[in-house]
């Protein structure tokens, strides 16, 4: 037969009311444990306030995580620096610092397929979900497939928000689709809210000088949201072959 759990004691409920959760859940063992060793209140009330303050931080860390909608983890320590042909490997190491995001600073990563591009921007989501920060991660053409059903059925402004609140959004491969005229407009909007308010990280296979064809030929549109991404950013060009590409063997010469 199953035992029942105890009554939360008198301290328990305040506890829980406070929302010490931790501490209400592990005071009593600190206490053993304290008696044991002779501990001093002042250490015990440390030692409950650090057990709190860790689970708090994880849960943080996992809420952080969940909104960020991030693909598989990546890190930076398991990109290939070697492999790429041309790679600022200096300032891409240095976004990872994440001090950027506080200045509401940008960058755009542009190579060929292949090159490690969201490699790059996933473990950058990581590392600032780690360090505190509010991400949010997706593909240009499931941003704006989003954002144009809100639009069509009168909820743009409440889907807007999720792009535009967090303090970092990436946009991953620009450029792999074609964008029709609501499609950049609406890039344009995203762009234009986070300008000097939130940063942005972009991958892109296209050189700046491809953007306008890429948004329906609109030069114009091109040139505002370029204007906007590296008025406090950076590109970073990345050079080379497709890494997927490089064990796959040579097609023998033709006779």
């Amino acid at each position: 037969m199953a035992r029942p759990d105890p009554v939360p004691t008198q301290l328990e409920r305040d506890l829980a009311e406070l929302k010490l959760l931790e501490i209400a859940k592990c005071y009593r063992e600190v206490l053993d444990e304290a008696a044991r060793k002779g501990s001093s209140m002042l250490e015990i009330l440390a030692t409950l306030i650090g057990l709190e303050q860790t689970v708090r931080q994880q849960r943080a860390l996992e809420r952080r995580l969940r909104e960020a909608r991030l693909p598989k983890r990546k890190t930076l320590a398991e990109y290939d620096f070697n492999f790429p042909k041309k790679i600022p490997k200096t300032a891409i190491v240095r976004l990872f610092d994440c001090d950027f995001i506080g200045r509401q600073g940008c960058a755009v990563l542009i190579g060929p397929t292949g090159t490690g591009k969201s490699h790059i921007l996933t473990a950058l989501g990581y590392t600032a979900c780690e360090r505190g920060y509010s991400v949010r991660y997706t593909r240009v053409v499931e941003m704006l497939n989003h954002l144009t059903t809100a639009q069509i059925n009168g909820r743009l402004a409440k889907a807007l928000k999720s792009y535009v609140r967090p303090q970092l959004l990436l946009l991953d491969e620009l450029g792999y689709l074609p964008i029709d005229k609501r499609g950049a407009d609406l890039l344009f909007q995203v762009v234009a809210a986070r300008y000097e308010t939130g940063s942005i990280v972009l991958t892109t296979n296209r050189p700046f000088r491809e953007w306008g064809t890429l948004f329906d030929v609109d030069n114009t549109l091109a040139t505002a949201l370029i204007d906007r991404l590296m008025h406090h950013g950076e590109a970073l060009v990345i050079k080379g072959d497709s890494y997927r590409m490089k064990d796959k063997p040579q097609d023998p010469p033709s006779a």
